[in-house]
């Protein structure tokens, strides 16, 4: 009888030569800016781009008009309601739609907008500074990014 060797039958899937470190390119800085955590980067920075889309949308709705030099009516401009405080918390939530949706159609036209929520919290009595919390459920249909949500807050007088 034969006999038979398996030295020669292949290799195993965990053999170096099957194995490929993949550098992936990073995309975008994260803000707030921060040093990254390696050598190869000196800021830390997104690989994904989901994370960038919404790290920009965050910073889109964060960002007033005349703050982007190059570029006045960048930002959604959503400070500026905080000092008017519309009559109704209905005037003040559909005139921040409209401004998201402006800014959003002009700057990042890839986002579909499918929900907006809005929660105000008054001052406590020995302050006189109040929050109000916004949040914003959106879509990324090309890169398949489906119902993702971005809150900010915005501080106002009371």
């Amino acid at each position: 009888m034969a006999e038979i060797s398996f030295k020669s039958v292949g290799t195993k899937s965990s053999d170096q030569k099957f194995r490929s470190d993949i550098n992936v390119p990073p995309i975008g800085f994260k803000t707030p800016l921060r040093l990254g955590d390696s050598r190869d980067e000196i800021f830390d920075m997104h690989l994904d781009i989901g994370d960038q889309i919404h790290d920009n949308f965050k910073n889109l709705l964060l960002t007033n008009h005349g703050e982007r030099i190059g570029l006045y009516d960048f930002g959604a401009n959503l400070r500026a309601l905080t000092t008017e405080r519309q009559s109704s918390k209905d005037d003040f939530d559909s005139e921040v739609m409209r401004r998201v949706k402006n800014s959003c159609t002009k700057y990042m036209p890839f986002i579909e907008l499918q929900t907006f929520e809005s929660t105000f919290e008054d001052p406590p009595t020995e302050s006189s500074i109040a929050k109000i919390y916004i949040k914003i459920i959106y879509t990324v249909s090309a890169l398949r990014i489906k119902n993702r949500a971005v809150e900010v807050t915005l501080y106002c007088i009371g």
